[in-house]
């Protein structure tokens, strides 16, 4: 596997730097990925986070997926992506520098706009190696989400990982028009949204149900062995989004 020109080989774990653009004052700016790739083939999967600049949990997520005990990839590869939209991390913005939602700009193009470059870059370096993908997000800015998990779910192969996720609702939702979730699908690969809490927050429910969920879908794709609970699992509740209803309090 090579990912920005540098080469992953089985039994590797590796931190890379994707170039992305430079700021006016000559600071180079990158995308951060972490490679784990075992000795034995399996399959890909990425897991990426703020899409959206100011969707913090996400990043959380990941930095304590990858720092625990549990994450030992025994087969496949697990690409984790904690910061995607960098601009809007450093801004503190769901946005990118030109004002674009980076979610609405793929597959991008190597010529296009700032944020469709980047939308090129994610999709050709990362999900482009994958066959499965976990896209973290959280709700807008005084909006906090119930754990939940986007996804097609009359794909069959697709409702299996997002019931192996274990949180309480399931939302069975359209892809939108420039979105991951619509690229990854249009590569192939096989992706759920995990939306929790509220931007620009760090929410200890969202952020314990993403790591527990993500290591319960690679155990269901065989990457990590199985933990042991005497805990019952959730019950999951498959629902399709026709509409919503907005209150003045909650």
């Amino acid at each position: 596997m090579i990912i920005a020109g540098t080469e992953i080989k089985p039994g590797e774990q590796k931190h890379i730097e994707i170039p992305v653009a430079k700021l006016y004052t000559d600071t180079n700016i990158s995308i951060p990925v972490l490679i784990t790739r075992a000795k034995r083939p399996g399959p890909t999967v990425f897991v990426s986070a703020a899409v959206h600049g100011d969707e913090l949990n996400g990043i959380e997520i990941i930095r304590r997926l990858t720092r625990s005990p549990s994450f030992k990839i025994t087969k496949g590869c697990l690409i984790a992506v904690p910061m995607v939209n960098i601009y809007g991390v450093l801004n503190q913005s769901r946005y990118m520098p030109d004002r674009r939602d980076l979610n609405r700009c793929f597959p991008g193009s190597e010529k296009g706009s700032l944020a469709g470059r980047l939308a090129h870059i994610f999709l050709t370096e990362i999900v482009a190696h994958c066959d499965y993908g976990i896209d973290l997000h959280t709700g807008a800015i005084h909006r906090s989400n119930l754990p939940q998990i986007r996804a097609n779910l009359k794909d069959p192969e697709t409702k299996l990982l997002a019931e192996a996720f274990g949180v309480p609702v399931l939302l069975n939702a359209d892809l939108r028009d420039g979105s991951l979730r619509e690229a990854a699908v249009d590569n192939n690969t096989k992706i759920l949204l995990y939306e929790a809490g509220e931007a620009l927050r760090f929410d200890e429910l969202s952020i314990q149900s993403g790591v527990k969920g993500i290591l319960k879908v690679l155990s269901h794709l065989g990457m990590v062995k199985k933990r042991r609970s005497t805990k019952k699992p959730h019950r999951t509740l498959p629902i399709t989004v026709r509409g919503y209803a907005h209150l003045p309090a909650a």
